[in-house]
């Protein structure tokens, strides 16, 4: 295989986890954002990597964004949303925020490769991305990816994540000229 098969076969594996995707409360969960006071994206690893890239198009979008975990993420609130990338949905961490938020009666959302996992059962909004990771490979009979470890999970929720940025976008009738607005000069 070369770089171009390599390629193209990662943008197959990507298709077929959209194509099996229990994507139906997507409209539920662009509502749940536009609502929300302020928004809160977590997520462990690599998912993380993928939660904070959403974070910062939330951000250019005007939405008041805030990544768990890092020192100046204020306390969540019941007219908040908290959104958790977790392949698996057993990551201690973010299993850990999503118990915090039920607690607190803070709206969760889930974006998650399980069937069924912990954050699954917690969260009000669920969008399903099947695709295999370590820890959810054995519990069902997912195709296998050519990548290792949770890759394919990981670029299907980037993937996803930047289209719900683009049906925000619609939803609130921003274009991309006010985002570039938004984007940050310290870099």
């Amino acid at each position: 295989m070369d770089i171009q098969q390599a390629c193209y076969r990662i943008q197959e594996e990507i298709s077929g986890v959209v194509d099996r995707g229990d994507l139906a409360k997507t409209p539920e969960l662009i509502r749940a954002i536009t609502a929300a006071k302020r928004v809160f994206v977590a997520g462990a690893g690599r998912s993380g990597l993928m939660m904070r890239a959403f974070a910062m198009r939330l951000m250019q979008l005007g939405i008041d964004t805030y990544v768990v975990g890092e020192s100046t993420t204020p306390d969540v609130r019941k007219d908040d949303l908290l959104v958790i990338g977790s392949g698996s949905g057993r990551t201690g961490g973010p299993v850990s925020y999503a118990q915090i938020a039920k607690s607190a009666g803070v709206p969760l959302a889930a974006i998650t490769a399980a069937k069924d996992s912990p954050i699954n059962q917690l969260a009000g909004i669920v969008i399903r991305l099947p695709a295999p990771t370590p820890k959810t490979h054995e519990v069902e009979k997912l195709p296998p990816s050519v990548q290792p470890m949770g890759s394919l999970y990981e670029q299907t929720l980037l993937v996803y994540l930047d289209g719900l940025i683009i049906l925000l976008m619609e939803e609130m009738k921003i274009s991309e000229n006010v985002l570039y607005g938004r984007h940050t000069q310290l870099e």
